[in-house]
């Protein structure tokens, strides 16, 4: 008996529309604020203070996703992707009446721990609602989603501060979310785990933020605020594998950790955590820095640099779509890994070859062949942990793919940063420092499709027990419907 056969699927197309909206607001929070720091910062007059809007929110979503992975698995998802939908509001509307610097940058602590959320439980939420050849499908249109979000997310900005003001780029979170609240309050089942085990582990969750803090500072200032080789960075880093190492050590020896060590002993969630981990590392480097290759090389002016990543995001759009159709047909996804990181590999080929003579399109087609590759494997690596392991530890898979997809991403910029900072001291010029990145890159791809190979082939059901380790409790309009299950072994 499958638990959902009873939700219309007009019911899951309109729920996955509230989710889908859910995820958007996450995904263009971080795309739009970026267009508006040069207004904010001049309005409160705290340049110095200007990497805390951005970084504070950052820290805040990482260090929620795999606690609120955990938490979801125990108590069920509804009632926490609500209150993350709330949470994300109030501090919309906090930041857009903030007053200095200070409480803006405090307002987008809050911001982050319901965009955390959102992330983590928006994709364990296909998983509760579809199988998982249904899940590809549903996967593939939200990556999509993040693909919207970074092309409409600086136009949206622009056009806010242009015409309206900056606070408006927190304002209009307000309608989106109240839609997406609705929906997930009238249509979204409310499914139970029942999880045998239960309670908080406490000293799991301080000990990861205390080593994600540091690690995750240390990564944003290196080479900027300080240098590599500081004091300063040093320690961070220092602090931060001690704390990280007594996090591994806690989980070994708690009942009910947050990311259980054990899931690490399984060669298919090791690989694709890793490989979730290179696919971040190379998508944020470059989206790091082809807006800057834009100005300074090729001519784009300041106010069209965000349109020219439209065809990267196109590219990663249609890929990402294409790719979840096709693992929901074929079931072929460890070849549609393979291919991604063979396109990403082949970009990064094509965008190390770039120089002071590049036009713009010469940079817009290797952007659609880096947008291919990034959109192809995009919603994959979900759909491989989700079919791993059982329905009680969906949240939990699904928390660690977006960690160290977050840190990946982190690496990705800092290394980025570092390696065109470095060329830049020799006294090259932009075009060949900014090359020199892509080249690097190329060889991480390279490992990384190598690492793909070794991916163990898994059969993706058609047909699961949607009851296994859960019990359900389904409002509908008419009436309440209620089933509950015990696991049989088969």
């Amino acid at each position: 008996m499958n638990s959902l056969v009873h939700i219309p699927s007009k019911q899951k197309v309109l729920v996955m529309v509230a989710v889908i909206l859910s995820m958007f607001l996450s995904a263009l929070d971080q795309t739009i604020v970026s267009t508006a720091l040069p207004t904010i910062v001049t309005e409160f007059n705290s340049l110095e203070h200007l990497s805390w809007v951005v970084t504070a929110y950052m820290l805040a979503s990482t260090i929620a996703v795999p606690i609120y992975g955990k938490l979801s698995d125990m108590y069920g998802r509804k009632g926490f992707y609500l209150a993350s939908i709330v949470i994300f509001l109030v501090g919309s509307a906090l930041c857009g009446v903030a007053q200095n610097m200070t409480q803006l940058i405090i307002f987008r602590a809050i911001q982050g721990i319901g965009g955390g959320s959102l992330m983590t439980n928006s994709f364990a939420i296909i998983a509760d609602l579809f199988t998982i050849k249904e899940r590809a499908r549903w996967q593939g249109l939200m990556g999509g989603v993040f693909g919207l979000s970074s092309v409409f997310g600086p136009i949206l900005g622009g056009f806010f501060v242009d015409n309206l003001s900056w606070r408006w780029i927190f304002y209009i979170n307000m309608p989106i979310g109240a839609m997406a609240l609705l929906g997930v309050i009238f249509l979204l089942p409310r499914i139970v785990p029942s999880a045998k085990e239960k309670g908080m582990d406490f000293f799991g969750a301080l000990y990861l933020a205390m080593g994600l803090i540091p690690l995750l500072l240390a990564l944003s200032w290196g080479g900027q605020q300080y240098a590599w080789n500081s004091v300063e960075i040093i320690l961070m880093f220092m602090f931060a594998a001690m704390a990280l190492t007594f996090f591994v050590c806690v989980e070994t020896l708690v009942k009910n950790p947050i990311l259980p060590m054990e899931l690490f002993k399984k060669r298919v969630f090791s690989l694709t955590i890793f490989l979730t981990f290179l696919n971040a590392l190379g998508m944020f480097g470059v989206l790091s820095y082809i807006p800057l290759f834009a100005q300074k090389v090729v001519g784009v002016s300041a106010t069209n640099s965000g349109t020219i990543m439209f065809p990267m995001m196109f590219g990663m759009i249609a890929a990402s779509v294409i790719s979840g159709q096709i693992v929901a047909k074929t079931q072929a996804y460890k070849v549609v890994v393979n291919i991604s990181f063979i396109i990403i590999m082949i970009a990064m080929f094509f965008l190390s070859q770039m120089d002071a003579n590049t036009d713009q399109m010469g940079l817009t087609w290797r952007m659609v062949i880096i947008g291919m590759g990034l959109g192809t494997s995009m919603p994959i690596f979900n759909i491989i942990l989700q079919n791993t392991f059982s329905r009680s530890k969906i949240g939990v898979v699904t928390a660690s793919a977006q960690l160290f997809r977050s840190v990946g991403g982190s690496v990705g910029v800092a290394m980025a940063g570092a390696v065109f900072n470095s060329v830049m001291t020799k006294e090259a010029d932009i075009a060949s420092a900014i090359a020199e990145m892509f080249h690097l890159g190329f060889y991480f791809m390279i490992g990384a499709f190598v690492i793909s190979l070794f991916l163990p082939k898994i059969h993706l059901k058609d047909q699961e027990d949607t009851l296994t380790d859960v019990g359900i409790d389904i409002a509908l309009e008419e009436g309440q419907f209620a089933a509950s299950h015990e696991p049989k072994m088969k």
